[in-house]
């Protein structure tokens, strides 16, 4: 699964496909198919159409998305997510649902647990929020050098874990000591790619150590802290308010959207 983090690039696009199969947000019905998929993800300008074709494929070769029985047209190969996909993504989605109800007490997760299938109304309103939204597209120059990166993302999220409570006044916060060869056996990824990442962070003035370099505590500036709390923030504003647009529709009695993965919930 952390292939999918792996980058800022390739979770924009799997956002993007489960958005299609479920809401159909470029306009059409819900579905998902290669060209279909590609030509949303060039227009948004998350990555080239070669790029999402080889995105597909990945989640093929990971057991993520498969092609469904083919029907009268032959030139559009549909697709869906499989079982393991759709399980983690409301793991995904639980994890937010929790955090936000441990800011306000709300009840949002225990309700998910027992509607499981809002996720096909709650993941395309969620997945365009985050595609549409510049903060969380850009949030500052040392977020992107991390998030856009191969890898980067998952070394960001792990750095950040480590950092624990911040004094806001400092401009520095200590998180112990990390070795490069500590983030390559964690993300199976070269010496050469990790020290050419963290270098590029420590010339931002971004990290640093207190000592020598890979040897010594490693620290965070508050700026790139900042930045990372910026996109949480927004990111949790996003999944809030489609949240609350889903208990609107409930309310009103509106017409809910198809129901997807029929057969492949999660168990509650």
């Amino acid at each position: 699964m952390c292939s999918i983090f792996a980058s800022h690039q390739r979770w924009l696009m799997a956002l993007a496909g489960f958005a299609l199969y479920c809401g159909g947000i470029d306009g059409e019905p819900p579905g998902i198919h290669a060209n279909r998929f590609a030509n949303y993800i060039v227009d948004r300008g998350i990555a080239s159409h070669n790029t999402a074709l080889s995105f597909l494929q990945d989640m093929q070769t990971l057991g993520l998305l498969r092609y469904v029985p083919v029907g009268a047209d032959r030139r559009a190969r549909p697709m869906e997510p499989t079982e393991e996909a759709v399980k983690q993504l409301a793991k995904w989605l639980s994890i937010h649902l929790c955090m936000l109800d441990r800011l306000d007490g709300g009840k949002r997760n225990a309700l998910f647990a027992r509607r499981p299938e809002l996720i096909s109304v709650l993941q395309p309103a969620i997945s365009v929020g985050i595609i549409q939204s510049d903060a969380l597209r850009h949030p500052g120059e040392t977020f992107d050098l991390f998030t856009w990166a191969n890898s980067g993302g998952v070394i960001m999220d792990y750095l950040i874990s480590r950092a624990g409570k911040i004094d806001p006044a400092t401009q520095q916060a200590i998180v112990g000591r990390i070795a490069f060869t500590d983030i390559c056996r964690r993300f199976l990824i070269s010496r050469t790619h990790a020290k050419r990442l963290m270098n590029r962070a420590v010339k931002m003035e971004s990290v640093g150590w207190t000592g020598s370099s890979g040897r010594s505590q490693l620290w965070l500036s508050s700026g790139f802290i900042q930045e990372y709390r910026n996109y949480q923030a927004e990111k949790f504003a996003i999944i809030d308010a489609a949240w609350e647009n889903t208990r609107g529709l409930r309310h009103t009695r509106r017409p809910r959207a198809k129901q997807a993965f029929t057969s492949a919930v999660p168990s509650r």
